[in-house]
C-alpha cells in the first residue's frame, strides 16, 4: 500500500489547481488578480469624483484567495493597500478617499489570506482522501496483467459516489492448480461496509480459486467467509448482519478449451458475445452469498457447464448496467443493444471494445447519472500457453511464482 504524506498531498493539490489556470505547464493564476488591480486603478483615474472605485481594491486579495496559493494571496494582501495608498496620494486632495477605505483594503487582505489557508487545507484533505480511496480500490480491484490466466480481458468500474470512487463491486481473475477462475460480484449496500465485505470475498476467492478442484467448493468457501464476516461485524456493532452479495463464478478447465463452468449466485447471468450473436447463460440457479442458510437443500450451488466457441467473449456486468434508467424510467436493454451493435460490427466482441461500448451506452442511457456502482467485465480465451500466461503453466512448473497476494 502506497503511503502519501500530507506535504506530498498538498503539492498534488496545488498542482491540480494550477492545471486549470496554466499556460504550457506554468501557472498563470496570479495574473487575474493583477489585471483586476490594474483595471481598478485605470478606471478610477479616468472617472469623475462621482464614480470612485479605488476602494474596490479589497476585491483583489479576495480573487487571489479563490484561485491562487497562500503566498500569492499574501502578496496581493500587501500589494492592494500599498497600491491604494500610492494611487490615492497622486489624486488631488478633494478626490482622495482617505483612511477608511485603506483600513477596509487592509482588513480585506488579512481575511482573504486566512480564507485561502482554509481553502488550501481543504483541498489537500480532499486530495488525500481521494488518494486513500484510490489505494483501497487498487487493493480490492488489483490490476490484471494482459493475457492473465490465458484470458484476454478488459474491465471498467464506475462508482456511484464520484467522490469516494470506491464501492462494493468486485472482480478478479485467479490462476489455479485446476485452471483459471473468474469472479464478478456486487455486495449489497454502499460505503465502507460494502468495501470490507468485497475485500473479504476477494481474499477467499483468491485462495480457494487457486487450491480447490471444484468451482462449487469455491462458492461454498465464499459463502462461509461472508457469514463469518457478517458475524464479526455484528459483534462489533457495525451492522445488523443482513449483508449479502450476488456473484458469478467462472471456471476455464485446462483439459477442455471449448467449455466454461459457471456458478451464478443470485446475479444476472453472463452474456456470451461472439460471431454467432449474443446469448445468455442459463439464469441464476443459486442463492446470493450470505443467504446460504435459506437453502432448504443446504448444499453447494450447482455448476453449469456451457459450450464456448472460439472467439466468444463472456460479458459480466453488475446491476448498475442493467438497472440504469433513462429519463422515462426505462431500463437499459443491454442484450438487445449489444446484439444490434455486434450485427453492424462483429469486431465489437473483443473484450476491450465491448467494455468500452457498454460503458458509453450505459452512461448515455442514464444521462451520466448512475444510481448504483457499475462494473463491466469481459473475458475470453486466448490461444497460446497455459493459464499461467506467456511462458508457463501453473499446474506444471514453478508454482511459487504464481501465488497472488
Amino acid at each position: 500500500m502506497r503511503a502519501v504524506s500530507d506535504g506530498a498531498t498538498g503539492l498534488k493539490g496545488d498542482a491540480r489547481r494550477q492545471e486549470l489556470l496554466s499556460v504550457r505547464g506554468r501557472s498563470v493564476a496570479w495574473l487575474a488578480p493583477l489585471l483586476l488591480l490594474v483595471a481598478i486603478v485605470a478606471v478610477d483615474f479616468r472617472t469623475s469624483s462621482d464614480f470612485r472605485i479605488l476602494s474596490w481594491m479589497v476585491l483583489v486579495p479576495g480573487i487571489a484567495a479563490a484561485i491562487c496559493g497562500v503566498w500569492w494571496t499574501a502578496v496581493y494582501a500587501v500589494l492592494a493597500p500599498t497600491t491604494y495608498v500610492a494611487a490615492d496620494a497622486v489624486l488631488p486632495h478633494e478626490y482622495q478617499a482617505g483612511m477608511p477605505d485603506l483600513v477596509l483594503a487592509g482588513i480585506g487582505g488579512v481575511l482573504a489570506t486566512a480564507a485561502c489557508v482554509v481553502r488550501v487545507r481543504g483541498e489537500r484533505r480532499m486530495v488525500h482522501i481521494q488518494d486513500v480511496a484510490a489505494t483501497i480500490r487498487r487493493t480490492v480491484l488489483r490490476p490484471l496483467p494482459p493475457g492473465w490466466g490465458g484470458l484476454e480481458h478488459a474491465a471498467v468500474y464506475l462508482a456511484a459516489d464520484s467522490e469516494a470512487r470506491v464501492g462494493g463491486d468486485f472482480y478478479d481473475i485467479q490462476i489455479g492448480l485446476h485452471g483459471t477462475r473468474v469472479v464478478l460480484g456486487d455486495v449489497q449496500g454502499k460505503g465502507l461496509g460494502a468495501v470490507e465485505a468485497a475485500a473479504a470475498l476477494l481474499g477467499t476467492f483468491r485462495e480457494a480459486g487457486y487450491h480447490e478442484p471444484d468451482l462449487e467448493t469455491v462458492a461454498s468457501r465464499m459463502e462461509e467467509r461472508l457469514q463469518r464476516h457478517s458475524l464479526m461485524r455484528v459483534a462489533l456493532g457495525r451492522e445488523d448482519g443482513d449483508r449479502f452479495a450476488t456473484a458469478v463464478l467462472l471456471g476455464f478447465p485446462e483439459t477442455d478449451p471449448d467449455v466454461v463452468d459457471a456458478v451464478v449466485l443470485g446475479h444476472d447471468p453472463p452474456l456470451v458475445v461472439g460471431p454467432h450473436g449474443v446469448r445468455p447463460l442459463p439464469p441464476a440457479h443459486g442463492l446470493p452469498l450470505g443467504m446460504g442458510e435459506l437453502d432448504p437443500e443446504d448444499g453447494p450451488a450447482p455448476v453449469l457447464r456451457a459450450p464456448l466457441r472460439p472467439g466468444e467473449t463472456l460479458l459480466l456486468t453488475t446491476d448498475g448496467v442493467t438497472e440504469a434508467r433513462d429519463g422515462a424510467g426505462d431500463f437499459y436493454p443491454l442484450a438487445a443493444d449489444v446484439a444490434a451493435a455486434l450485427a453492424a460490427d462483429p469486431g465489437l466482441a473483443r473484450p476491450r471494445r465491448l467494455v468500452a461500448f457498454v460503458r458509453e451506452r450505459t452512461l448515455r442511457h442514464s444521462g451520466g447519472h448512475l444510481a448504483d456502482d457499475t462494473t463491466v467485465f469481459a473475458v475470453r480465451r486466448t490461444p497460446g500457453p497455459g493459464p499461467g500466461g506467456p511462458g508457463g503453466d501453473v499446474g506444471n512448473g514453478d508454482r511459487s511464482g504464481r501465488l497472488q497476494a
